[in-house]
């Protein structure tokens, strides 16, 4: 199949450009003020702030990253403060771990969000004052070719957020079957072709490249949009799949509101749709009191509400800019009721 008129062959970018892996947190400012509570933010370098309380208590990074939300925050903390900051990816927590060398109230743990409840409990921390996580794909991950989550550049078909546990994309492929795949494409990245680029990917002879994938892709997928790779929404179909990250989002969650104390913040960043509607309706139905379950219902239950009225929050058209990755991430934000937490199915 050749091209559509309005594309150009889509041709890698070489690897000597991209040994600098740098990493712009995504809405820096707005995701650490929402985590703290406040309007905007006091700056510990500006003298006229000096004299300003900072905040103690116990924070959650819950995605680490390289760091920049759990650094800013830190300069927001008082030197009795806590931050716990969980991350999959083992070159994040190298880096995590560096920042705890150097500051101790910082507290590393090597493993998914979905684990908070129980990994806090092994601290004898029951609850947080704050708690924060970016999720998705982070800049230094896309941009190291070798962790096979981009399609511009070339590396082992992997996409796995935690290299040292669980199956890689290439040994899923090899093993699921058509339907299955198409199924995967279908419901994590919202692949309107996804059978027809299910067939072609499973007729490849093998999996060792990001780029061989791409490519089968891109001239299976019958319809391109402007300014998008062909191949963007299965990949990100097969990286949620095999991260179960949609599974992970939703555990998290729904601890964060019995880990979460009275007054205290939630804050996350999403970037695409399924991820961000999965925020929306969490902290509507918790913050309304408001189930699906009981609709039906001639005489709905009083349900508690455990969050107040969700904010949202999108990066400013000079972050855009800067940053073009942080085009689709919104903030949603709400603060923890006082309302006594009820281990009841929501």
């Amino acid at each position: 199949m050749s091209n559509p008129p309005d594309q150009q062959p889509i041709v890698p970018e070489p690897l000597s450009a991209v040994n600098d892996f740098a990493h712009d947190a995504v809405l820096l400012q707005e995701a650490v003020a929402a985590v703290l509570g406040v309007k905007s933010l006091s700056h510990s370098k500006n003298e006229a702030n000096n004299s300003l309380p900072k905040a103690s208590g116990i924070y959650v990074d819950a995605t680490f990253g390289r760091g920049g939300h759990s650094r800013l925050l830190l300069s927001q903390l008082a030197d009795d403060a806590q931050l716990i900051v969980f991350d999959k990816d083992p070159t994040a927590i190298s880096v995590a771990r560096e920042l705890a060398r150097i500051d101790s109230r910082v507290t590393v743990v090597h493993d998914s969000f979905a684990t908070l409840t129980d990994s806090l409990a092994a601290m004898g921390i029951t609850q947080v004052d704050g708690l924060m996580a970016d999720l998705g794909v982070s800049s230094p991950q896309i941009d190291d070719g070798s962790r096979g989550f981009s399609f511009m550049r070339d590396g082992a078909v992997d996409m796995r957020m935690d290299t040292s546990r669980g199956q890689s994309v290439a040994e899923w492929l090899m093993t699921v079957d058509e339907e299955t795949l198409a199924n995967v494409l279908y419901d994590f990245g919202e692949e309107r072709h996804s059978r027809r680029i299910a067939r072609a990917i499973k007729a490849m002879d093998s999996f060792d490249s990001t780029l061989a994938l791409a490519e089968v892709i891109k001239v299976a997928h019958p319809k391109w949009q402007k300014g998008k790779h062909p191949a963007t929404q299965s990949f990100q179909a097969m990286r949620i799949f095999i991260n179960n990250e949609l599974g992970d989002v939703d555990s998290f969650l729904e601890q964060s509101i019995a880990i979460i104390k009275a007054g205290g913040q939630l804050a996350v960043i999403s970037f695409h749709s399924l991820e961000d509607r999965r925020i929306k309706q969490f902290l509507q139905r918790h913050s309304k009191g408001q189930y699906p379950e009981d609709e039906k219902l001639p005489m709905p239950p009083n349900r508690p509400r455990y969050f107040g009225k969700p904010k949202r929050v999108a990066p400013s058209n000079t972050e855009i800019a800067g940053n073009p990755r942080s085009r689709s991430a919104w903030l949603r934000s709400a603060t923890r009721t006082d309302t006594a937490y009820q281990n009841e199915p929501s």
